[in-house]
């Protein structure tokens, strides 16, 4: 009988120096889910916390001394949960649980109002804020790192793949053309590591945070809620306080589609390794053709021009 991985988590438990005094057997385990990794809530009398098993296959593309490092520096600035145990070695980590918190879907962004503005807060929060990541995320070197993975493996790139990178090219060159300062970046923005707990989001899971240009979370979560035009507005007006600039907006509209370009490769790495969470090959493709149609659109390369002329 599928136990949800529950038996693996208290295994995992066992070996937690957190949990050596506690009384196993009255310790109660939730499978929360998880796409890569196995989540779980995990209750220990009035104690509650949030256990993280890493996937298989993760430690190909995942450093855990940066994720560590980031997580416990979004604690102290109070945008992420307390980190109470982390573990180099296994990348097993414990969280203290945020009580009474939403795990967010594209779903609630859209039936949940205040949403939107909610999560442009959140990462104004972290942007602003004094934290400083040991690694600096870079899309272009990213994509490089991800396609040495997949050399060493059997699976395909989707038609047209490098052509579209090189056609990328001159979106690189507006970016870097007018780069923005560096801020710590969750990188990641997925709607489920976006909490709403009252009158305000917390942010989960730190695999791949880095310093980077802080306008990639925005056009990224953008992407993964399937935003549409007001919703993105009420984002923007949270973490601009007011209107953003065309070149603000033109960065935001860019990392859309970049965000696309790269993470069609994270899922041909969960393709080949098999993960039974999801269709990966066709999350891939639907990525992958998303990002073209983006790129094509008539307005795209207005944007791009706002950047330029910034």
């Amino acid at each position: 009988m599928d136990d949800r991985g529950v038996a693996r988590a208290r295994q995992v438990i066992e070996s937690l120096a957190l949990f050596a005094q506690a009384d196993r057997g009255a310790i109660r385990i939730t499978r929360l889910g998880g796409t890569t990794n196995l989540v779980f809530r995990v209750d220990d009398g009035a104690a509650h916390y949030v256990l993280r098993v890493p996937g298989k296959g993760t430690e190909e593309y995942i450093n855990r001394t940066h994720e560590a490092h980031a997580a416990h520096e979004t604690a102290r600035v109070e945008v992420s949960p307390a980190v109470l145990q982390f573990d180099l070695a296994t990348g097993v980590m414990v969280t203290r649980l945020v009580e009474d918190a939403v795990t967010m879907t594209p779903e609630k962004f859209r039936s949940l109002s205040e949403a939107p503005a909610r999560a442009g807060a959140v990462l104004r929060r972290l942007h602003n804020s004094d934290a400083v990541f040991s690694f600096r995320f870079e899309l272009f070197a990213m994509i490089d790192d991800y396609l040495k993975v997949l050399a060493g493996k059997e699976t395909a790139l989707p038609a047209g793949y490098h052509d579209v990178v090189q056609e990328a090219g001159v979106v690189r060159g507006a970016l870097d053309a007018h780069a923005l300062p560096m801020a710590a970046c969750h990188c990641d923005p997925l709607c489920e590591n976006f909490l709403y707990a009252g009158e305000r989001m917390w942010l989960v899971d730190w695999e791949y945070s880095g310093m980077n240009d802080p306008l990639w979370d925005l056009g990224d979560l953008s992407v993964e809620a399937g935003f549409d035009a007001a919703q993105d507005e009420q984002m923007m007006r949270a973490y601009f306080s007011g209107e953003a600039r065309p070149a603000d907006r033109g960065r935001i509209v860019i990392y859309k589609a970049m965000c696309d370009l790269l993470w069609t490769l994270w899922g041909l790495i969960q393709h080949a390794n098999r993960n039974p969470a999801d269709d990966f090959w066709a999350y891939s493709i639907g990525r992958f053709e998303r990002c073209k149609q983006l790129m094509a659109a008539p307005d795209f390369h207005r944007h791009v021009g706002n950047v330029l002329k910034a």
